[in-house]
């Protein structure tokens, strides 16, 4: 019985493959398989907005590397990763007790000087009463006042030590210069490390940032970093947080381009605000930075507008095919505002015209074409010429803005 359905199922289904082959088997697809793309679009009236759009990564503003002043071992290391630290709280401690044992010679050398100045002070004393008397002679007054002014640099000298010797103690404690996280610690307590003075720098023991205040680096293609300026605004998306959005403006732009990944731009670091404690650093932010924008104007598919050069002026113009009747009209127009995928048309068409989303070729009807005179006045008249290329590899036509921005010119 088993058997008899399995030849019943494998019979069905070569029947049906035959009957599939001799329907479909010239070469013409089922109707249901025909994806039939579209060839024109109708006119509308929309906003467009342009934005420059890049991807960067997230990185605090203040990143610190800590490193000790002077050489020794830690002592105590109360901080770890991930710990916040308030301004001048403790970060680590160097073991001091060397420091300390010569900093009670210092006091001893400072307390003796100042018994030997006040004994040379009262010796001068003494001597200056004697002198005046012309109980003594000059040279032992001399002698006497030179003592004094020894004696007074001494004590100089070595409270001077003991300021030193005071200060390489207080280097011995590490606050922390600002409120922080703890990044790294690549250090425990009881390792030996140099100071910042010593070979290759010193030794880091931790590595702190504000992570209230970010930045996000992100690298902006030549084409677009001329519509950028400092303390723009910028939307910001977080792609490891779905739905979150920021705010952030523009806080730097690089004098100089650089090369990164083949393609040449410019460093911008933007500075993002009220950020939620779900953004961390090395985390990849989107940017979007809008330029311009218009609002309820004639727009057009971005693939119906063709761009060429005009052979006698070698200006640029741009032209559209209107549904005119059973035909298609070549006609010229002028474009403001684009974005990728609509241009604002400021000539030549109007809500509800049926414009071709591909070339319809050279030989149809020529319409008006609008050109633009000295001065900025406007004149019609015919328009005739080749097919343009895509710039920026945009599919059908294309459209460049020349008031506020641009998209891929076709």
């Amino acid at each position: 019985m088993k058997t008899l359905l399995i030849l019943i199922v494998v019979a069905a289904l070569g029947v049906g493959g035959w009957f599939s082959w001799k329907k479909y088997g010239s070469g013409a697809l089922p109707p249901q398989a025909i994806n039939a793309r579209p060839d024109s679009a109708v006119v509308e009236t929309r906003s467009i907005r342009f934005a420059v759009t890049a991807a960067g990564d997230i990185g605090p503003a203040e990143q610190v590397s800590v490193r000790p002043e002077v050489n020794g071992k830690i002592e105590q290391l109360p901080v770890d990763v991930g710990d916040y630290v308030k301004k001048d709280s403790l970060l680590f401690k160097l073991d001091d007790r060397d420091l300390q044992i010569e900093k009670d010679g210092q006091d001893k050398a400072v307390e003796r000087t100042r018994l030997e100045l006040d004994q040379a002070e009262r010796e001068f004393k003494r001597a200056t009463d004697l002198f005046g008397n012309k109980l003594i002679s000059q040279e032992l007054f001399e002698d006497a006042r030179t003592k004094h002014a020894l004696a007074r640099n001494s004590l100089d000298r070595a409270q001077k030590s003991l300021d030193l010797m005071m200060d390489r103690l207080r280097r011995t404690q590490v606050l922390a210069p600002f409120d922080c996280t703890v990044l790294t610690r690549p250090v425990s307590v009881g390792q030996a490390v140099s100071g910042s003075g010593g070979f290759n720098a010193g030794t880091e023991v931790l590595s702190i940032a504000n992570l209230s205040d970010l930045v996000i680096n992100a690298h902006i293609n030549q084409a677009d970093v001329t519509r950028l300026s400092v303390n723009q605004e910028v939307d910001v998306s977080i792609e490891a947080i779905p739905g979150l959005r920021l705010k952030g403006k523009v806080e730097r732009l690089a004098p100089q381009s650089t090369i990164r990944n083949n393609i040449r731009g410019f460093a911008a670091r933007i500075l993002l605000r009220e950020v939620e404690k779900v953004v961390r650093p090395g985390m990849t932010a989107n940017l979007s930075i809008p330029v311009a924008s218009a609002e309820n104007v004639v727009a057009a598919p971005l693939a119906a507008v063709f761009t060429e050069t005009n052979p006698e002026t070698r200006q640029i113009e741009r032209h559209v095919f209107v549904k005119s009747g059973d035909d298609w009209e070549r006609r010229a127009v002028e474009i403001g505002v684009s974005d990728y995928f609509f241009a604002e048309v400021t000539l030549g068409l109007q809500a509800g015209d049926e414009v071709a989303l591909e070339d319809k070729g050279k030989n149809i009807k020529a319409g008006p074409k609008a050109t633009t005179k000295p001065g900025g006045s406007t004149s019609v008249g015919s328009a005739s010429g080749t097919r343009a290329t895509v710039a920026g590899g945009a599919s059908g036509g294309g459209a460049a803005a020349p008031r506020a921005a641009s998209a891929p010119a076709r």
